[in-house]
């Protein structure tokens, strides 16, 4: 009787132990399906974006709505048992075809967000930078422009100056959407100065005041240059005038007056009222450089304002406004017929 008990005993005790290993199995069965990720068009991906302060219950709800998983639920259980349902970051994801619904938590907790590709031209201001980081979702206007005149980020950044105009470097970059703006200004200054060290390797032997003179220098001639072989010549051109106490008499800081400062639209041509416009910045009021950049230049101007030409040109004229060339004169004289055959020339 006794060995005959101890066998039900065992018997249950394996019955309920294969009910047991039965019912996880069943149940690691049905998460890991819930883990799969459905069905979806070969090779598609979607853009999913995180806003800000959106909850867990939300974000898995509306990616199983959007076809991203299988089930919230099974999002919800992962993110409790990993202790990160107020881990997901805010921002743009790409979320391609074929991944589960633990690989697409790992993307969302990590922050690895979608880039977007945005170019800033040769010359662009810092406020037309900021417009188009704007137009992009990338950052605010307004957080941008702060950022750049965060005197403690500059002088970090070792801009000699209170501003970052002149040392974002003009190039194409990607960033996500909503990123932090002194992070932006990070990454454009770090590239100017990658790009000053190919160009001249021993700027680093500059003074402050020395570097911030070659960027204002560099920044006008961007505005003024339109054929690249030509950037060098006025570069000695604005050189030559400042050995000699010469105002540099440039149209473009006018031009920077009247669309940053006045903050009008650019003028299809200056005129001789233009011309005396009260600011610090107008070259034809005052001798020497403006107090800061008026651009952001890029290599060609950077390159022409440390490899300059070696002429005797103290001015230049625009003769051919569809090539974008120049003539270049040596007194005022010579620029003065210049300027007869070329008024002269429209009016023929």
């Amino acid at each position: 009787m006794r060995g005959r008990g101890l066998r039900n005993l065992l018997t249950v005790i394996l019955a309920v132990f294969l009910a047991l290993t039965i019912a996880s199995g069943g149940i690691f069965v049905f998460l890991y399906n819930l883990n799969q990720p459905p069905a979806r068009a070969a090779n598609s991906e979607i853009i999913f974006k995180v806003e800000k302060g959106e909850t867990l219950e939300k974000i898995s709800s509306r990616l199983e709505e959007a076809g991203v998983i299988k089930s919230a639920l099974m999002l919800n259980i992962l993110s409790k048992l990993k202790g990160t349902e107020r881990a997901f970051k805010m921002g743009t994801y790409k979320i391609d075809n074929g991944l589960t619904t633990l690989k697409i938590h790992n993307i969302l907790v990590s922050g690895n967000q979608m880039l977007f590709q945005v170019t800033f031209p040769e010359g662009f201001t810092v406020s037309r930078i900021a417009d188009r980081l704007e137009d992009n979702n990338i950052v605010d206007k307004e957080s941008f422009l702060r950022a750049s005149t965060d005197l403690e980020l500059l002088k970090d950044l070792g801009i000699p100056g209170n501003s970052a105009e002149g040392y974002l470097f003009p190039d194409t970059y990607k960033f996500p959407q909503n990123y932090n703006a002194e992070k932006i200004v990070t990454v454009m200054v770090k590239n100017f100065y990658k790009k000053l060290e190919e160009i001249y390797p021993d700027y680093k032997m500059l003074s402050d005041e020395e570097l911030r003179q070659k960027v204002i220098i560099a920044s006008i001639i961007e505005r003024e240059y339109r054929v690249k072989e030509e950037a060098p010549i006025i570069a000695s051109v604005f050189y030559n005038r400042l050995k000699l106490g010469m105002p540099l008499s440039s149209c473009a800081t006018v031009e920077y007056v009247i669309t940053e400062i006045k903050g009008e639209p650019h003028p299809e041509y200056l005129t001789y009222e233009d011309l005396k416009i009260p600011s610090e910045y107008n070259t034809y009021l005052h001798s020497g450089l403006p107090p800061a950049p008026i651009s952001n230049p890029g290599i060609t101007a950077i390159e022409a304002v440390f490899y300059p030409k070696e002429t005797d040109y103290l001015y230049f004229l625009l003769k051919d406004k569809t090539a974008g060339r120049h003539y270049f004169s040596e007194n005022i004289e010579k620029h003065n017929r210049a300027k007869f055959l070329y008024l002269k020339s429209y009016s023929e």
